[in-house]
């Protein structure tokens, strides 16, 4: 390891690693951009624009798998050009750009656009930050780095959820519908944030070098690769099948009668649960076996989706949907630190391309069948598909996660 690198691992403020800091309130002004639209955009899309779950469904699927092909390869070009700084500064910029343009979205074909080019911005910027972030952080403290970053994000959104429902409440508080009015002064608010935070990638994110030269070959793909991230890849794919997007969640409170204002103040709430929960998540996974945790969570999701599935009243929606931040917590950050430990230091960047590629392909086919599922079955037949594939994914990590390495 370089002199460079050594220096930027040894500096922190308050405990936690430089990078691992400045990302996260990059993380946290992003975030309050994106829920302020991005979860207000599945009731615009039914309530405004009628438009059917099975076509929300194909706009999730493709907004979160249009990254896919992105990180794979910005992660290895991360690690090619030994380069990564400029690369979240272009997807992040591309993000910002692009989410202003829904004020005028009144189609959505047109929104399906805008959402492809937010998600173009954030598979290019993903896996080159994730390698930044372990890169630059010691070994024996990647848990916490990955939990504060974990943590800085809803902690946006929940300011974001708070304003977000201000204005409802001044506007339209009793408002079963969203409108397109407020939708567009949701928009408004949202956009200065993400510039903000792209003044603070610029300025303050560190870049560093592993040592190799930018002639290097990187493999763009599994060989090379201990057999237990091969298999870890494998489990992920199967708990993401089953992990439709969070659209269909809030689209089953409103179906169970939550007015806007109390969809927004839910979110606000589950966003605070994943916040309390990402950090000491990411602090125990330093001291236990990482694999226990994101189990953990994944069993609180298929619970949860379990009772998303039966739940027929709107108290139970409500504690349901606050108690689902607690799977976010438990995971996000674990299985990015999980990542790491298992593969070398100068691959970190494919290997992170790999890991965001296998939950981006599968997410495009969850929440395609979650579309069809609630359309043509029963709005409660996504939740029951979810639950049992975690639970397999579960069974399945513990085993995968108990193989000698190679």
């Amino acid at each position: 390891m370089n002199n460079k690198n050594s220096k930027i691992q040894e500096k922190k403020v308050f405990g936690i690693p430089w990078n691992a800091f400045i990302f996260g309130f990059v993380s946290f002004l992003n975030d309050f951009s994106s829920e302020l639209t991005i979860r207000a955009l599945p009731l615009f899309l039914k309530n405004v624009l009628n438009t059917k779950t099975s076509i929300i469904g194909l706009i999730e699927g493709i907004a979160d798998s249009t990254a896919t092909i992105l990180k794979i390869f910005s992660g290895y070009l991360s690690d090619k050009l030994n380069q990564r700084k400029w690369l979240v500064t272009l997807g992040y910029g591309l993000s910002a750009i692009s989410k202003p343009l829904l004020y005028f979205a009144n189609n959505w074909v047109f929104v399906l656009i805008i959402r492809f080019l937010d998600r173009v911005g954030k598979g290019i910027r993903t896996s080159p930050r994730d390698a930044l972030v372990a890169n630059t952080t010691k070994k024996e403290e990647l848990g916490k780095a990955f939990g504060f970053n974990r943590a800085m994000d809803p902690a946006g959104a929940i300011l974001a959820l708070l304003v977000g429902s201000a204005v409802i409440y001044f506007s339209s508080k009793n408002a079963i519908k969203l409108t397109d009015h407020l939708f567009k002064i949701l928009v408004l608010i949202s956009i200065f944030p993400v510039f903000i935070a792209l003044f603070l990638i610029v300025a303050f994110a560190v870049d560093v070098k592993n040592g190799n030269s930018s002639t290097n070959k990187v493999n763009l793909s599994l060989k090379g690769f201990d057999k237990r991230f091969k298999l870890y890849l494998l489990t992920i794919a199967i708990f993401t099948l089953g992990n439709s997007s969070d659209a269909f969640l809030i689209l089953q409170a409103q179906n169970r009668g939550l007015s806007i204002l109390e969809i927004f103040l839910m979110l606000a709430a589950f966003n605070f649960i994943t916040t309390i929960s990402a950090y000491p998540a990411g602090l125990l996974s330093d001291r236990i076996k990482r694999q226990h945790l994101i189990v953990a969570g994944w069993i609180v999701y298929a619970l949860i989706y379990l009772g998303f599935g039966l739940a027929t009243k709107t108290y139970q929606i409500v504690i349901l949907y606050i108690l689902y931040g607690l799977y976010y917590g438990l995971t996000e950050g674990v299985e990015k630190a999980l990542v790491a430990d298992l593969v070398k230091p100068e691959k970190r960047g494919t290997a992170y391309g790999l890991y965001n590629g296998a939950v981006g392909i599968f997410a495009f086919p969850a929440s395609l069948i979650a579309g069809f599922l609630w359309q043509y079955i029963s709005p409660s037949a996504p939740f029951i598909f979810g639950a049992v594939l975690a639970i397999i994914a579960s069974i399945s990590l513990l085993k995968v996660l108990s193989l000698k390495r190679d």
